[in-house]
Protein backbone atom coordinates (compact mmCIF):
# COMPACT_ATOMS: atom_id res chain seq x y z
CA UNK A 1 0.00 0.00 0.00
CA UNK A 2 1.40 3.83 -0.79
CA UNK A 3 2.00 6.00 1.59
CA UNK A 4 -0.76 8.83 1.73
CA UNK A 5 -0.53 11.61 -0.04
CA UNK A 6 0.57 14.84 2.33
CA UNK A 7 -0.79 17.81 1.18
CA UNK A 8 0.99 21.00 0.44
CA UNK A 9 -0.14 24.42 1.22
CA UNK A 10 1.22 28.00 0.40
CA UNK A 11 0.57 30.67 2.65
CA UNK A 12 1.08 34.79 1.52
CA UNK A 13 2.07 37.41 3.84
CA UNK A 14 2.81 34.71 6.75
CA UNK A 15 5.55 36.75 8.57
CA UNK A 16 2.86 38.28 10.87
CA UNK A 17 -0.47 38.24 12.07
CA UNK A 18 -3.43 36.05 10.30
CA UNK A 19 -0.42 35.05 7.57
CA UNK A 20 0.77 33.11 10.38
CA UNK A 21 -1.65 31.70 12.40
CA UNK A 22 -3.29 30.75 9.14
CA UNK A 23 0.13 28.76 8.14
CA UNK A 24 0.71 27.22 12.23
CA UNK A 25 -3.13 26.29 11.67
CA UNK A 26 -2.68 24.23 8.77
CA UNK A 27 0.78 22.72 9.92
CA UNK A 28 -1.29 21.35 12.66
CA UNK A 29 -3.60 19.60 10.28
CA UNK A 30 -1.06 18.19 8.94
CA UNK A 31 -0.10 19.79 6.12
CA UNK A 32 3.53 20.88 5.00
CA UNK A 33 3.60 24.43 4.54
CA UNK A 34 5.58 26.85 2.25
CA UNK A 35 5.82 30.46 4.25
CA UNK A 36 5.69 33.62 1.82
CA UNK A 37 6.52 37.38 2.73
CA UNK A 38 9.19 39.99 1.21
CA UNK A 39 12.11 39.63 1.40
CA UNK A 40 12.39 42.34 4.50
CA UNK A 41 10.86 40.16 6.69
CA UNK A 42 13.22 37.10 6.07
CA UNK A 43 14.10 36.87 9.54
CA UNK A 44 10.62 36.23 10.57
CA UNK A 45 10.15 33.98 7.87
CA UNK A 46 12.86 31.90 9.59
CA UNK A 47 11.14 31.79 13.13
CA UNK A 48 7.78 30.58 11.82
CA UNK A 49 10.09 27.71 9.57
CA UNK A 50 10.74 26.87 13.41
CA UNK A 51 7.55 26.48 14.66
CA UNK A 52 6.53 24.62 11.78
CA UNK A 53 9.17 22.06 12.00
CA UNK A 54 8.47 22.01 15.54
CA UNK A 55 5.24 21.02 14.89
CA UNK A 56 7.16 17.86 12.81
CA UNK A 57 5.99 19.46 9.39
CA UNK A 58 7.82 19.79 6.58
CA UNK A 59 8.17 23.95 5.96
CA UNK A 60 10.16 26.24 3.42
CA UNK A 61 10.37 29.88 3.49
CA UNK A 62 9.97 31.77 0.06
CA UNK A 63 10.30 35.42 -0.48
CA UNK A 64 8.63 36.93 -2.81
CA UNK A 65 6.83 39.98 -3.79
CA UNK A 66 2.96 38.92 -4.54
CA UNK A 67 2.79 41.48 -6.76
CA UNK A 68 5.35 40.65 -9.64
CA UNK A 69 4.21 37.81 -12.04
CA UNK A 70 8.03 36.52 -12.30
CA UNK A 71 8.31 36.27 -8.21
CA UNK A 72 4.89 34.59 -7.79
CA UNK A 73 5.47 31.99 -10.88
CA UNK A 74 9.02 31.58 -8.90
CA UNK A 75 8.11 30.86 -6.02
CA UNK A 76 5.12 28.03 -7.04
CA UNK A 77 7.83 26.55 -8.63
CA UNK A 78 10.30 26.49 -6.26
CA UNK A 79 7.96 25.22 -3.66
CA UNK A 80 6.30 22.56 -6.57
CA UNK A 81 9.93 21.26 -6.61
CA UNK A 82 11.00 21.34 -2.76
CA UNK A 83 7.71 20.14 -1.42
CA UNK A 84 6.62 17.83 -3.99
CA UNK A 85 3.02 19.53 -5.06
CA UNK A 86 0.51 22.63 -4.34
CA UNK A 87 -2.34 21.06 -2.82
CA UNK A 88 -3.74 24.46 -0.91
CA UNK A 89 -3.17 28.38 -2.34
CA UNK A 90 -4.00 31.00 0.85
CA UNK A 91 -3.35 34.38 -0.96
CA UNK A 92 -3.42 36.49 2.19
CA UNK A 93 -0.43 39.08 1.35
CA UNK A 94 -2.25 42.94 1.86
CA UNK A 95 -1.61 46.38 2.70
CA UNK A 96 -4.01 49.04 4.22
CA UNK A 97 -3.93 52.98 3.50
CA UNK A 98 -6.17 54.56 5.87
CA UNK A 99 -7.12 58.11 4.26
CA UNK A 100 -10.21 59.25 3.09
CA UNK A 101 -10.21 59.54 -1.45
CA UNK A 102 -9.61 62.86 -1.63
CA UNK A 103 -6.27 62.75 0.61
CA UNK A 104 -5.30 59.33 -1.41
CA UNK A 105 -2.23 59.52 -3.80
CA UNK A 106 -1.91 57.93 -6.84
CA UNK A 107 1.01 55.82 -5.62
CA UNK A 108 -0.88 54.42 -2.18
CA UNK A 109 -3.82 53.63 -4.82
CA UNK A 110 -1.40 51.93 -6.85
CA UNK A 111 0.84 50.17 -4.29
CA UNK A 112 -3.17 48.67 -2.90
CA UNK A 113 -4.38 47.26 -5.58
CA UNK A 114 -0.93 45.70 -6.88
CA UNK A 115 -0.39 43.94 -3.49
CA UNK A 116 -4.12 43.18 -2.60
CA UNK A 117 -5.99 42.45 -5.92
CA UNK A 118 -2.87 41.73 -8.75
CA UNK A 119 -1.09 39.63 -5.60
CA UNK A 120 -4.28 37.43 -5.24
CA UNK A 121 -4.56 37.51 -9.04
CA UNK A 122 -1.42 36.46 -9.49
CA UNK A 123 -1.60 33.51 -6.62
CA UNK A 124 -4.73 32.26 -8.05
CA UNK A 125 -3.56 32.23 -11.13
CA UNK A 126 -0.19 29.69 -10.63
CA UNK A 127 -1.84 27.78 -8.23
CA UNK A 128 -4.84 26.99 -10.38
CA UNK A 129 -2.45 25.87 -13.43
CA UNK A 130 -0.14 23.66 -10.90
CA UNK A 131 -3.32 22.24 -9.44
CA UNK A 132 -4.83 21.59 -13.03
CA UNK A 133 -1.36 20.08 -13.86
CA UNK A 134 -1.23 17.84 -11.12
CA UNK A 135 -5.17 16.33 -11.41
CA UNK A 136 -6.05 16.20 -8.44
CA UNK A 137 -8.30 19.24 -7.47
CA UNK A 138 -7.03 21.83 -4.86
CA UNK A 139 -7.96 24.44 -2.82
CA UNK A 140 -7.38 28.28 -3.52
CA UNK A 141 -8.91 30.88 -0.49
CA UNK A 142 -8.36 34.59 -0.54
CA UNK A 143 -7.94 37.49 1.76
CA UNK A 144 -11.25 39.63 1.44
CA UNK A 145 -12.68 41.51 4.74
CA UNK A 146 -15.21 42.93 6.35
CA UNK A 147 -14.33 46.26 4.17
CA UNK A 148 -15.11 43.71 1.40
CA UNK A 149 -18.59 43.61 1.83
CA UNK A 150 -19.56 47.40 3.57
CA UNK A 151 -17.72 50.45 2.87
CA UNK A 152 -15.70 52.42 5.77
CA UNK A 153 -14.61 55.56 5.60
CA UNK A 154 -11.22 56.50 5.19
CA UNK A 155 -10.53 52.85 3.56
CA UNK A 156 -11.01 53.79 -0.28
CA UNK A 157 -8.37 51.59 -1.70
CA UNK A 158 -8.54 49.18 1.20
CA UNK A 159 -12.32 48.31 0.34
CA UNK A 160 -12.08 48.60 -3.09
CA UNK A 161 -9.19 46.06 -3.37
CA UNK A 162 -11.32 43.89 -1.34
CA UNK A 163 -14.54 44.16 -3.30
CA UNK A 164 -13.04 43.33 -6.29
CA UNK A 165 -11.47 40.13 -4.27
CA UNK A 166 -15.01 38.89 -3.95
CA UNK A 167 -15.65 39.31 -7.71
CA UNK A 168 -12.11 37.33 -8.83
CA UNK A 169 -13.09 34.98 -6.40
CA UNK A 170 -16.69 34.12 -7.83
CA UNK A 171 -14.97 34.19 -11.82
CA UNK A 172 -12.48 31.82 -10.52
CA UNK A 173 -14.36 29.63 -8.87
CA UNK A 174 -15.98 28.76 -12.19
CA UNK A 175 -13.69 28.55 -13.75
CA UNK A 176 -11.97 25.82 -12.29
CA UNK A 177 -15.05 24.05 -11.32
CA UNK A 178 -14.62 21.63 -14.10
CA UNK A 179 -11.02 20.26 -12.29
CA UNK A 180 -12.14 19.50 -8.63
CA UNK A 181 -10.23 23.31 -7.44
CA UNK A 182 -12.73 25.05 -5.05
CA UNK A 183 -11.86 29.17 -4.58
CA UNK A 184 -13.34 30.55 -1.51
CA UNK A 185 -12.76 34.13 0.45
CA UNK A 186 -12.31 35.26 4.10
CA UNK A 187 -13.88 38.39 5.00
CA UNK A 188 -12.16 39.49 8.81
CA UNK A 189 -13.79 42.15 10.77
CA UNK A 190 -11.83 43.61 13.53
CA UNK A 191 -8.88 41.24 14.26
CA UNK A 192 -6.26 42.10 16.86
CA UNK A 193 -3.06 41.82 14.88
CA UNK A 194 -0.26 43.65 14.86
CA UNK A 195 -2.13 46.12 11.59
CA UNK A 196 -5.00 46.71 14.48
CA UNK A 197 -1.90 48.61 16.41
CA UNK A 198 -0.91 52.22 16.55
CA UNK A 199 0.74 54.80 19.24
CA UNK A 200 -2.12 56.40 20.00
CA UNK A 201 -4.37 53.44 21.37
CA UNK A 202 -2.88 54.41 24.74
CA UNK A 203 -4.76 57.46 24.71
CA UNK A 204 -7.45 56.41 22.44
CA UNK A 205 -9.27 53.73 24.41
CA UNK A 206 -6.49 50.76 24.18
CA UNK A 207 -5.73 48.47 21.41
CA UNK A 208 -7.17 48.96 18.65
CA UNK A 209 -8.93 51.86 19.71
CA UNK A 210 -7.18 53.93 17.24
CA UNK A 211 -8.55 52.21 14.27
CA UNK A 212 -11.92 51.89 15.58
CA UNK A 213 -12.35 56.03 15.39
CA UNK A 214 -10.70 56.14 12.29
CA UNK A 215 -13.08 53.78 10.63
CA UNK A 216 -16.10 55.53 13.05
CA UNK A 217 -16.36 52.61 15.23
CA UNK A 218 -17.88 52.76 18.57
CA UNK A 219 -15.14 51.46 21.22
CA UNK A 220 -17.23 48.85 22.16
CA UNK A 221 -17.38 47.98 18.49
CA UNK A 222 -16.86 43.57 18.99
CA UNK A 223 -13.41 42.18 17.81
CA UNK A 224 -11.42 38.40 17.60
CA UNK A 225 -8.56 37.21 17.76
CA UNK A 226 -6.19 35.48 13.86
CA UNK A 227 -6.89 32.19 15.91
CA UNK A 228 -11.28 32.74 14.26
CA UNK A 229 -9.93 33.65 10.66
CA UNK A 230 -7.22 30.35 10.95
CA UNK A 231 -10.44 28.69 11.62
CA UNK A 232 -12.29 28.88 8.96
CA UNK A 233 -9.18 28.90 6.14
CA UNK A 234 -8.60 25.34 7.85
CA UNK A 235 -11.75 23.76 7.15
CA UNK A 236 -12.09 25.43 3.54
CA UNK A 237 -8.63 23.76 3.05
CA UNK A 238 -10.15 20.42 4.40
CA UNK A 239 -10.91 17.90 1.55
CA UNK A 240 -14.61 17.68 3.04
CA UNK A 241 -15.20 21.21 2.02
CA UNK A 242 -15.38 20.17 -1.77
CA UNK A 243 -18.79 21.56 -1.84
CA UNK A 244 -18.27 25.02 -0.93
CA UNK A 245 -16.60 27.40 -3.73
CA UNK A 246 -16.80 31.06 -4.76
CA UNK A 247 -18.08 31.82 -1.51
CA UNK A 248 -16.36 34.79 0.90
CA UNK A 249 -17.07 33.76 4.48
CA UNK A 250 -17.35 36.78 6.82
CA UNK A 251 -15.58 35.95 10.47
CA UNK A 252 -17.15 38.39 12.53
CA UNK A 253 -19.27 38.76 15.96
CA UNK A 254 -22.73 40.80 15.56
CA UNK A 255 -22.65 44.27 16.14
Amino acid sequence: MSAPLIRVAIVTGAAQGLGLAIALRLADDGLDVAVNDISAKREELKRVVSEIQAKGRRCLAVTADVSLENEVREMVGRVVNELGGLDVMVANAGVVYSNPLTETSVEEWERTMSVNLRGAMLSYKYAAQQMIKQGRGGRIIGASSIAGKKGFPNLASYCASKFAIRGLTQCTALDLRPYDITVNAYAPGMIMTSLADHPDDAINGGRGSTWKKTLGLPLTHPQGEPDAIASIVSYLAKSESYFITGECEPVKTMQ
